[in-house]
């Protein structure tokens, strides 16, 4: 089974041709030959790169030129704007681009706090009808998640990096599965399922993160390991630890089994997205 990263992060310095609107923890780029070199130093086979909101808002063609240069390597998945009369032939657009697995929203003060917005449910609906799911940014919102998965049945709706609060530096939350509750209470709804991303970000140890383990054990009890995606949401986490470490924690753990972690670490991912890296 291969082994997928869920979401990752490209991007180049900023300039004048692609200004950043603001700035993300991490180096001052990331390019192609970065992400590939850091992935294959462990093993990685191919990874999800998601276009990053904070540099470029919907403007994904940096992610977009990487992916096309890399197909063999990574899927791509685009912010879009729920509150753009015009999403569904954006979605329509990108559905019918290669290489491209799913849309995402931010759930940032301008969109509505709703669960019957009419924008959120055209993203939700125009998702469903091109089969793409839709990630979602919802932390503090996860309740409004509830809602939009009964409204939308047929819609997968994946929560990006639990649901939870995570940092961009040292130290993680003095509590950082306060919010976990609200997390397990969506397990019911079967179109929702979890990133597991950045979850070593949440740890109050050193490598290999072995306070993560018993909150994690929940959700994938809850929701069972076929709805659950590792990943590292690299390079926000670059302050927090090595690419290395993010991988290796869960490859070294005794609390999965082989069977468990290659569902987590990539089986499940090739399911929910139907994307896998052609290097595998």
């Amino acid at each position: 089974m291969p082994t997928i990263d869920v979401q990752v992060h490209c991007y180049e310095r900023n300039h004048p041709g692609r200004p950043w609107h603001a700035v993300l923890a991490g180096p001052p780029e990331v390019t192609a030959a970065d992400m590939i070199k850091a992935m294959d130093e462990v093993g990685v086979d191919g990874a999800l790169l998601v276009s990053v909101y904070t540099m470029y808002r919907w403007d994904a063609s940096y992610a977009v030129a990487v992916q096309k240069a890399h197909p063999d390597r990574f899927g791509v998945i685009k912010p879009v704007n729920a509150n753009d009369p015009k999403v569904e032939d954006t979605i329509a657009e990108w559905a019918a681009m290669d290489g491209t697995v799913a849309i995402r929203i931010m759930f940032t003060p301008e969109i509505s706090t709703d669960a019957a917005d009419p924008g959120i449910n055209r993203v939700l609906a125009a998702a469903a009808k091109h089969d793409l799911p839709v990630n979602l940014m919802a932390r503090g919102r996860l309740e409004q998640v509830g809602e939009l998965a009964k409204r939308n049945p047929n819609t997968t709706l994946v929560i990006d990096h639990l649901g939870l609060e995570q940092p961009f530096v040292p130290p993680a939350p003095k509590q950082p599965w306060i919010e976990l509750p609200k997390l397990l209470a969506l397990a019911p709804h079967p179109n929702i399922v979890v990133k597991i991303s950045g979850a070593c970000t949440l740890s109050h140890e050193k490598y290999p993160f072995r306070d993560i383990w018993d909150p994690l054990e929940s959700i994938f009890e809850a929701f069972g390991l076929g709805r659950c995606m590792w990943g590292t949401d690299w390079t926000r986490a670059v302050n927090l630890l090595t690419y290395k470490e993010g991988v290796e924690a869960f490859r070294v753990t005794d609390r999965l089994s082989d069977s468990e972690r290659a569902v987590l670490m990539g089986g499940s991912l090739q399911k929910i997205y139907g994307w896998s890296p052609k290097k595998a």
